[in-house]
């Protein structure tokens, strides 16, 4: 073996098993179990969603702690993640359906604004530039929790608040972003995602994720009504342009935050090439002879904007081969091959019991992995 090998793993999650950093441990030890001084960089990957925070902290940014409100309000603590002068904020830390009860759905009143104290705490660190990766919320309120958090108000006919959630957004009578942060008329605020929805219609926020959030038929009207009417008052107080957002890719990024964080002025972008920038991935993959990515499922969804479809074309563009680690596939070797993909190894091909791969992913995943040592290394 040319002794110059040297591996890079950058793969995301295996969502509901293993974390992206324990990803990167498992297929480690699996390919040292065949070739015990290879060389291996570990570069956990997220796409805006949960994990992004951890993915940030594994690459060496700092992990910021505080108290903010969860979708329901309760007190949750949530992370965020900050080197030098710029933060990376996940809104599923705040606003994510891992922080509703086991079981429980709020589909009209989950709110968004822990996610907007996130935005503030990273602020009140010194942050100029802001990565803010949204996905896996729970909420459907155009991002005006977040909003209210920062300075908004959103007042009924009475002068009165709405109440939270998206749902209460059918009483706005009119919106003041007067009282906005000023801070954040002089940050770089980069919105990440993985989804270019627009705010509502059939493609929107509400008819296309809210019944992953427990809407039913009648919740996804109401929802994707109130948010049309939300859109429409702001576009009193804000101008044609709270229209324009409201068409734009990625306004319907979980539950609609990514309105509100286009309104504060944020730059749209692929998820996964935002942290690619932010954690060093050019110079790693500089040094990589083979890059190994992957996700808990490959399918159609991962030629779309996920994590492993932006490590397999960065490294394509850059020459360097790639394979995959996941749980289950569900792409052929075709699609794989368009994605820049040479080939994928699913636990199942280990493990045929899905059940037994998702409660043993780790030791499955070192077999698997010292399977990709033994075809590619030794």
């Amino acid at each position: 073996m040319n002794e110059t090998r040297r591996v890079l793993i950058a793969a995301d999650k295996f969502k509901g098993s293993l974390t992206a950093v324990q990803v990167a441990e498992r297929v480690t030890a699996g390919l040292r179990r065949i070739v015990p001084d290879l060389a291996v960089e570990a570069l956990p990957v997220a796409d805006g969603g949960d994990g992004t925070v951890d993915a940030a902290v594994a690459a060496g940014f700092e992990r910021r702690e505080i108290k903010v409100a969860g979708p329901l309000g309760q007190e949750v603590t949530a992370a965020f993640a900050l080197r030098g002068d710029t933060a990376v904020v996940e809104m599923a830390e705040a606003s994510g359906l891992q922080r509703l009860p086991a079981g429980v759905f709020a589909a009209l009143t989950a709110s968004t604004y822990g996610s907007g104290e996130l935005l503030r705490a990273a602020l009140d660190a010194g942050a100029r530039t802001i990565v803010f990766g949204v996905g896996g919320s729970a909420t459907t309120d155009g991002g005006a929790g977040m909003l209210s958090a920062l300075g908004a108000r959103f007042l009924d006919e009475e002068g009165e608040p709405v109440p939270p959630g998206g749902g209460g957004l059918a009483g706005l009578a009119r919106a003041d972003l007067s009282g906005l942060d000023p801070r954040l008329s002089s940050v770089e605020l980069v919105l990440a995602s993985d989804v270019d929805n627009p705010l509502t219609g059939p493609k929107g926020a509400p008819a296309v994720y809210g019944p992953q959030k427990g809407a039913s038929p009648d919740d996804v009207d109401t929802l994707d009504a109130a948010l049309a009417h939300f859109a429409k008052v702001l576009e009193a107080e804000a101008g044609p342009r709270a229209a324009a957002y409201a068409a734009a890719p990625g306004a319907g990024a979980a539950g609609g935050i990514g309105y509100g964080a286009l309104l504060l002025g944020a730059r749209f972008r692929p998820g996964i090439e935002v942290m690619l920038d932010v954690l060093g991935f050019a110079p790693a993959l500089e040094r990589a002879s083979l890059v190994i990515t992957g996700e808990g499922s490959l399918d159609e969804q991962t030629l779309h904007g996920k994590a492993p479809a932006g490590v397999a074309a960065a490294a394509r563009a850059a020459g360097r081969p790639v394979v995959a680690v996941c749980g289950r596939l569900a792409l052929s070797q075709e699609a794989l091959l368009g994605a820049g993909i040479e080939r994928a190894y699913p636990l199942t091909s280990v493990e045929p019991d899905v059940a037994r791969c998702i409660a043993d992913a780790g030791p499955i995943l070192e077999q698997v992995a010292a399977r990709i040592a033994e075809d590619r290394l030794s």
